[in-house]
């Protein structure tokens, strides 16, 4: 059986959790055929953040975008 393999390559660079210690956590992923960015909290709908954990969020989405944007302007190769 095949496996499906997603095409969103998450920010390994990213480690937050909730400040609460309930487990919740935070995902930037890009998507690597498309650019799209997905922002993702796993496990519950809402998470509270420090400012340090913020400001790393922060960080991953300006990587996301980097990434995006070369993953969108790399000239075709059809």
């Amino acid at each position: 059986m095949l496996a499906c393999m997603s095409a969103y390559s998450s920010d390994l660079d990213l480690n937050v959790y909730d400040v609460t210690g309930n487990g919740t956590e935070v995902d930037v992923a890009t998507n690597l055929l498309n650019g799209d960015i997905r922002l993702s909290i796993l496990w519950t709908q809402e998470i509270l953040l420090s400012a340090e954990a913020a400001d790393q969020v922060a960080d991953a989405l300006r990587r996301a975008a980097a990434q995006s944007r070369s993953i969108t302007t790399a000239p075709s190769t059809d």
